[in-house]
């Protein structure tokens, strides 16, 4: 029997580089992951929804109010799904909710919900991501277990040649497996100690 697909969410927020978001979302489907797209609702600025429902062959949500397949609440039925939540691309305002615990749209409030780990893929302006907010706000997110990758040097929305640029699309797939397996080997060492405690509580009896 076949390994049951993992999940990826794949959070896209209003970047330019949100028409990476393509890319990345077709190489997951290319890796076997199912994927699930959210989009917040500037995003939708940068990048068509039918564009990534075409591309992830799933249905694209944008709103914490959209009607769920079955009764459940769509953030906590999303969130319960993932096997890991990518926000890619991340701008500096979805990273500082994040830190800073304002859950006001789908994304951050199924990233909240969710027990699955979370890598995400900053992109923005070179003095926006260099700023000391924006790198507490990280620094804080780090601290708790988020996963960055990225940004790297590269030619940004504003024609300078720094960093802020996406990391690439390849890099950040590769990220995403190894967090995964990462993951995989962490459930099945603890699942092993499980059954050790069980067998020595029996054999105590």
């Amino acid at each position: 029997m076949s390994a049951a697909r993992k999940t990826v969410i794949v959070g896209i927020t209003a970047s330019i580089a949100a028409y990476k978001a393509c890319e990345i979302v077709n190489l997951l489907q290319k890796n076997s992951f199912d994927v699930r797209v959210i989009m917040t609702k500037d995003a939708l600025e940068f990048v068509t929804p039918l564009t990534l429902q075409t591309l992830s062959g799933s249905k694209v949500l944008t709103d914490i109010f959209e009607p769920a397949d079955r009764w459940s609440p769509v953030h906590t039925s999303l969130a319960d799904s993932a096997s890991l939540i990518l926000i890619a691309p991340a701008t500096a305002n979805v990273i500082g909710r994040l830190a800073n615990g304002i859950c006001d749209d789908l994304l951050t409030c199924v990233v909240y919900a969710s027990r699955a780990p979370v890598l995400i893929a900053p992109a923005m302006n070179e003095n926006m991501y260099n700023h000391k907010v924006v790198m507490g706000n990280i620094a804080k997110l780090e601290k708790i277990g988020y996963r960055f990758i990225g940004p790297v040097k590269g030619r940004l929305a504003c024609g300078h040649d720094a960093i802020g640029h996406i990391a690439p699309a390849a890099e950040i797939i590769k990220e995403v497996k190894k967090i995964l397996s990462a993951s995989a080997d962490k459930s099945q060492s603890a699942g092993g100690l499980r059954r050790i405690r069980r067998s020595s509580r029996s054999n105590e009896r």
